[in-house]
């Protein structure tokens, strides 16, 4: 066979091969459609609320917040609040575990993002409101429920006398085939796999106290020029794909500091995750990346995919590192993750005011 007959068949075989690779990929991002719209706030009983406030003492803010919350109880002629203060070892599970023991209407969280989803985790499905008073780095929830995060005041009178609503919750389920390690972690906002969870591990906690959020680019630019890994996919009941990627996450909301939507249009409360597979292998594919997110256009890159799901199963051959809502979780060679609708009734503004 001449070389060139040759040539040309190889090339209609891979031409085939991501042709069709091309179509299962859009038929899995089209299972799920955006049909759900936010749940409407409704107000709350007005009577006395025997009221918990979780917090982190080491924030700024955490003592202003206790007197304001102190004084908005003590002239609304509620019972004095129950202050329960969280630890390096416990973000705040056990202080919710006390919170719902001793019966509180509400629990109030004044903390970062792993104080509210530690917090969170422990009040899914109870019908016992979250109240978020946020001080930490991110404060992604807080953002996503269009709460004035730089408003101490304004959020604990949101905590105590606004709406509420019911949002979804993310459940991952780990396991490392090479450790027999298995855990089971909830997220509010957005968990992944990869790079992600590499710069969230290896952001500088002392250059984070001082610039913020942006301590995160610093740790970024480091492992950027990192290796692709080989995983398997597995969105709903769709057969698995052989992907290399960066980084696989699972938003359950898109909003990032600096007004970025990650993840446009993506609802807080709509029963599904959605699916972000990064897999630049270059600086351009990189550049090419945050233009589509920072500019929002909408030609497809193939350096970046959003797919939407109800659960899927990522499976790899090594350990890969995790995170959820910006904490590190471990290493997993097989991480399957599900989403629980409206499992978190969580305060905030009135329509159309915010915090």
């Amino acid at each position: 066979m001449p070389t060139e007959a040759l040539v040309a068949i190889i090339v209609l075989i891979i031409v085939l091969a991501v042709g069709f690779s091309w179509l299962g990929v859009r038929k899995l991002a089209q299972k799920h459609t955006r049909s759900a719209v936010a749940e409407s706030p409704h107000k709350i009983r007005a009577d006395a609320q025997k009221v918990a406030f979780i917090y982190n003492p080491t924030k700024i803010g955490a003592d202003a917040a206790k007197t304001l919350l102190l004084r908005s109880t003590s002239l609304a002629g509620w019972p004095e609040p129950i202050f329960l203060e969280t630890t390096a070892e416990d973000p705040g599970v056990a202080m919710a575990g006390q919170a719902l023991e001793a019966k509180a209407d509400v629990v109030i969280v004044g903390g970062g993002d792993g104080t509210v989803r530690a917090v969170g985790q422990a009040l899914r499905h109870t019908e016992v409101p979250l109240g978020i008073i946020p001080l930490g780095t991110g404060n992604l929830l807080a953002r996503n429920l269009e709460l004035d995060v730089n408003d101490i005041a304004g959020n604990v009178q949101v905590a105590l006398f606004g709406h509420q609503r019911h949002i979804d919750a993310g459940l991952m389920e780990l396991e490392n085939e090479v450790t027999g390690a298995v855990s089971k972690k909830s997220f509010m906002v957005i968990a992944g796999l990869g790079m992600d969870a590499e710069v969230m591990n290896d952001t500088n906690s002392k250059l984070k106290e001082s610039v913020g959020w942006l301590a995160y680019s610093e740790a970024g630019l480091r492992h950027m020029a990192g290796r692709r890994k080989k995983v398997s996919i597995a969105l709903d009941d769709q057969p698995a794909q052989q992907r290399k990627v960066r980084s696989v996450l699972f938003a359950n909301c898109g909003l990032l500091p600096g007004g970025i939507d990650f993840v446009p249009n993506a609802l807080i409360d709509d029963g599904v995750l959605d699916v972000v597979v990064i897999s630049p292998r270059s600086a351009l594919g990189w550049m090419a990346m945050v233009g589509k997110v920072v500019f929002q256009h909408n030609n497809r890159l193939p350096v970046i995919d959003f797919y939407r799901s109800q659960q899927l199963v990522i499976r790899t051959v090594m350990p890969v590192e995790t995170q959820v809502d910006g904490d590190p979780s471990g290493t997993a060679t097989v991480v399957k993750v599900s989403v629980e609708h409206k499992a978190v009734l969580v305060r905030v503004a009135a329509p159309n005011t915010p915090a």
